[in-house]
């Protein structure tokens, strides 16, 4: 299956919960989710109480859609995250918070993760002075995230960074010169996130 390309309000609609998959405008009076409470769908409005498979399947897709990962993109992160030591829920999580489209989106140098995503494919970033041109790119501690110093690269960041107002996370630094840039100072972990997770029911999801 492909990525999901329709309205992406009815993911947050269907979560019950913000994701902020549309920026700053989540933030807004214009966000689906303040003006229609109801899951999408002609029988939104008369859904019954989920069952604890409908919750833990909820939580795994919230996740999915927060960050965009596809399905079989969460598996492998599971699957790393299972392999690992210490805790798997707070693994799983610190993986995704490591992907290069969630930091440049955390550094304020997007509006939205999907536009953090296409700035990465676009060849707008680069890590430790080299293009990346992939989202999902792992950085790790003492990598140093910046955009590229051309007009165009420039223009866009500083107009996103004017729009994008949420305070950097302690786990990054950001350079606020003429040309921006952010470091990666510690390993994320589940305390980073910016929206509430439970990892212990995907775990019980992914592990049946």
């Amino acid at each position: 299956m492909g990525r999901y390309t329709g309205p992406v309000c009815r993911l947050c609609r269907r979560d019950g919960r913000k994701l902020f998959l549309k920026g700053t405008r989540c933030d807004t009076s214009k966000c689906a989710l303040e003006r229609r409470k109801s899951a999408p769908g002609m029988h939104g409005m008369r859904r019954g109480k989920l069952t604890d498979f409908g919750l833990h399947l909820r939580e795994k897709q919230k996740v999915k859609h927060f960050y965009g990962v596809l399905e079989r993109q969460f598996r492998r992160y599971f699957a790393r995250a299972e392999r690992s030591a210490g805790n798997t829920g707070k693994v799983l999580m610190s993986l995704l918070e490591r992907r290069l489209d969630n930091v440049v989106y955390r550094l304020g140098f997007a509006l939205s993760r999907a536009h953090a995503r296409q700035l990465v494919r676009h060849g707008h970033i680069t890590v430790n002075g080299r293009r990346v041109d992939l989202p999902n790119y792992e950085v790790h501690v003492g990598d140093v995230i910046s955009v590229k110093n051309r007009p165009k690269t420039l223009e866009i960041v500083k107009a996103a960074r004017e729009t994008n107002r949420q305070a950097v996370p302690d786990f990054l630094s950001r350079i606020d010169g003429e040309v921006p840039e952010g470091h990666v100072v510690r390993l994320p972990d589940i305390m980073d996130v910016s929206i509430p997770v439970e990892p212990q029911l995907i775990i019980e999801f992914c592990s049946k």
